[in-house]
């Protein structure tokens, strides 16, 4: 196997993007079948994850940060919904929006309101980079819209240093 020559930095942060990928599609998995967060977690890390399944390759992810998306969602999902709402247009609440992008929306907020060790502007470019390997452009701009609204709201700090 060649050793990758990318800085260690880029090469987590690939696997990041990885699991954030993993964690919509876990995610989006628990909402239509109803599986439960212990057997979505065994099945993605034991299955999927790093793998090779119907012919595509599934990148190595980073297994905790994986796991702490996909848990923490389930966990904080009480208070995320709510956010996530407040965000959407007028006449659009996240119950009628399509499950793949509910899944974004909540892994999005989640790690905006928990992982403060990832910049705003990262965790709102992933979850837009996520979405548009399953919706359109104009749906990616919705995923856009409604991360930047929750960011600026939970990270106003963030957003008040860059605009000086």
């Amino acid at each position: 196997m060649a050793r990758a020559s990318a800085a260690n930095g880029e090469r987590k942060a690939n696997r990041r993007g990885a699991a954030r990928l993993a964690a919509v599609q876990a995610l989006y998995q628990m909402d239509i079948a109803g599986t439960g967060v212990n057997d979505i977690l065994t099945e993605f890390e034991s299955h999927w994850i790093g793998r090779e399944v119907e012919g595509a390759q599934y990148l190595p992810a980073e297994a905790a940060f994986f796991r702490d998306i996909v848990s923490g969602v389930v966990r904080e999902q009480r208070s995320l919904d709510p956010l996530v709402d407040r965000a959407l247009a007028a006449g659009w609440p996240l119950k009628r929006i399509e499950a793949i992008l509910r899944a974004v929306l909540r892994a999005g907020a989640y790690e905006l309101g928990h992982r403060n060790d990832v910049p705003a502007r990262v965790v709102v470019s992933e979850y837009v980079d996520v979405a548009s390997a399953f919706v359109d452009k104009d749906e990616t701009g919705m995923v856009n819209a409604v991360l930047d609204q929750i960011a600026r709201q939970l990270r106003t700090e963030e957003f008040e240093h860059a605009a000086g």
